[in-house]
């Protein structure tokens, strides 16, 4: 059969980085040249080693490889259709279930309904080719393009969060976790020029934030004549990075004995990040979908220097890769290398520019589900919902990403990533949901009951103002109660808010201390009416109207604002424990 990866050089001491770069550079234009062929191939590879897994064998594919039979057969699913499966091998079960190949470890993705993390499973291989393949590709585009590539060193700000064990004893941990504490990590720094970070190893396997943030900054400092990009995984973490030395530099030049950055860090002014580390070229971070909110801010910092969003990459799979890394944040574009699964789409269709939610049930029935839309079959300005066909054991499963096609490699289109789908709020990496808020506001107003008030409209916003920033919730009420409602009652339905927002978000602010308390800000009555006056005067239909769950633009924001009587934060952090919360064992 066919190999659908490159191989990695033999001995590599005799073969040079470049290469090895050309090597890769000629499998993209290859792979990218013949996309049919490739993701037909890549299916018949997934379905022929996977053919005796119950799952598959339950839904009648009887080994066959081809796709007509595997689009008839197979439905469309949702994390929580496969979740009796996933708790089978969380408890033990090592038999094949999903995937012909042992389970590894499970990656944690971003929160249920429920308010937990998925937990996607994984293999050794899938591993392989998320960190070896993906990244060999991802440098040698880089290579083209940037600056001394693999020269200096690359202060990249890198954290590990609390990790679990299933009581199977599986590891169930966070992609990046999983990443930095991968074999292929260590190797890569020992043997990659690109891999030459300030930070030790050490630093970023240090499970306390605050210690690994400020060991991370104190070398960077150190060496900051070396560095000649600047980087983490997300924007905000390069924010939160340079928000930190704002707030500690006088610790972190006691430590430096030729430290002079006294008047420098205590003065706001702009390009903090081209001051300190004067030879950067570069800010690498991811700077699309939610963390779009932070450019400008990574623009004030770093003086405007590139921000080069290289990856498109979730739990599920590693799958994209910008080949045009220097342009501007507005024109990101991903390359789906279609040899990382098997791709299809569902046509999405958004009301007035805004991203509404799918109405689809869990699994389509056999006519919708061919509806389905091959990855050389997509349309440019169309946008899709992606599906995954995994080589680990997921099978026509919706990510939950919208992406919208806007261009073409060769014959391998390039996708705009719109957003998540239904995710209104975001932080740092949290990715609240329009479900999550509404059942949150929810609980909060039960608060209210005694006095006899509730709320007549909401909306809400993030903002990042602060430091850290923070969500806000306008509220507008009815009060038919003649008894005030004491202050603490309102901090009552902060706290409760926060108590049933995902794991990943009570993540950031009990432990990380990435997101700062949730505030209500309760405004006089006649507010949304005025909100809804000045969005028809928009453009909105009146027919059409209804009270968006999330508001970002400005002069919006300024009108709640000035319909403000108080405001209220949330008191305490709420309740998290370390790990997946289902899981009693944590040895």
């Amino acid at each position: 059969m066919e190999r659908s990866v490159p191989e990695a050089p033999k001995n590599p001491k005799k073969a040079t980085i470049t290469e090895e770069y050309k090597k890769n550079l000629e499998f993209i234009e290859e792979v990218t040249s013949k996309v049919e062929e490739v993701q037909c191939r890549v299916l018949a590879e997934i379905l022929s080693q996977n053919a005796h897994v119950e799952y598959l064998q339950r839904h009648n594919l009887n080994g066959r490889t081809d796709r007509e039979t595997f689009k008839r057969v197979v439905p469309i699913i949702t994390y929580e259709d496969i979740l009796p499966e996933i708790n089978r091998i969380a408890y033990g079960d090592k038999s094949p279930i999903l995937c012909s190949q042992p389970i590894s470890e499970f990656l944690a993705s971003s929160g249920t309904s429920g308010g937990e993390s998925k937990l996607i499973p994984t293999t050794e291989g899938e591993v392989g080719r998320r960190l070896e393949l993906f990244q060999k590709l991802l440098m040698s585009v880089m290579s083209q393009v940037a600056p001394d590539f693999g020269k200096g060193k690359g202060m990249y700000f890198m954290f590990i969060c609390s990790e679990q064990k299933t009581p199977g004893g599986l590891p169930a941990r966070f992609v990046s976790t999983s990443n930095y504490k991968s074999p292929y990590f260590n190797y890569s720094r020992l043997h990659h020029p690109h891999f030459n970070h300030t930070s030790p190893t050490a630093t970023i396997l240090c499970s306390d934030s605050y210690q690994s943030m400020y060991s991370q900054m104190l070398c960077g400092l150190r060496q900051n004549q070396q560095v000649l990009r600047v980087g983490s995984l997300f924007a905000i973490g390069i924010i939160r990075a340079i928000r930190f030395l704002e707030k500690h530099w006088s610790l972190l030049c006691n430590d430096i004995r030729t430290g002079t950055l006294n008047t420098q860090i205590t003065d706001p002014s702009q390009g903090i990040i081209t001051r300190l580390w004067p030879n950067t070229k570069y800010v690498d971070a991811i700077v699309t979908g939610t963390m779009s909110q932070y450019v400008p801010t990574l623009d004030f910092y770093s003086n405007s220097l590139p921000l080069v969003s290289t990856r498109y990459a979730a739990s599920e799979c590693t799958s994209g890769i910008n080949l045009n890394p220097f342009c501007k944040p507005t024109e990101v574009s991903y390359t789906l290398i279609p040899t990382m699964c098997y791709f299809e789409f569902l046509p999405y269709h958004g009301n007035s520019g805004v991203i509404d939610s799918i109405s689809m049930p869990k699994s389509l029935n056999e006519k919708e589900g061919q509806q389905l839309v091959n990855l050389a079959d997509v349309k440019i300005g169309q946008a899709y919902e992606l599906v995954v066909t995994t080589y680990s054991g997921l099978y026509r499963y919706k990510v939950g990403d919208v992406l919208r096609v806007a261009g073409y490699k060769n014959n391998a289109p390039q996708f705009n990533f719109l957003c998540r789908e239904n995710v209104i709020l975001c932080v740092d990496d949290e990715l609240s949901n329009e479900v999550e808020l509404q059942n949150a506001v929810k609980n909060a107003v039960d608060n209210l009951m005694p006095f006899d008030a509730h709320v007549t409209e909401y909306t809400s916003y993030v903002d990042i103002t602060t430091i850290p920033g923070h969500y806000v919730l306008f509220w507008e009420l009815s009060v038919k109660g003649s008894t005030p409602i004491p202050p603490s009652i309102f901090e009552d339905c902060c706290l409760t808010i926060e108590e049933s927002l995902n794991v990943l978000y009570r993540q950031g602010r009990a432990s990380d201390k990435s997101i700062g308390p949730l505030e209500i800000r309760v405004v006089q009555s006649g507010t949304f009416e005025k909100l809804m006056d000045y969005r028809i005067s928009l453009g909105a239909s009146m027919n059409q109207y209804k009270t968006p769950l999330c508001v970002k633009y400005a002069p919006l924001v300024e009108l709640l604002n000035s319909g403000v009587v108080s405001s209220y934060f949330s008191p305490m952090c709420p309740k998290w424990f370390p790990g997946y919360k289902k899981w009693d064992n944590t040895n």
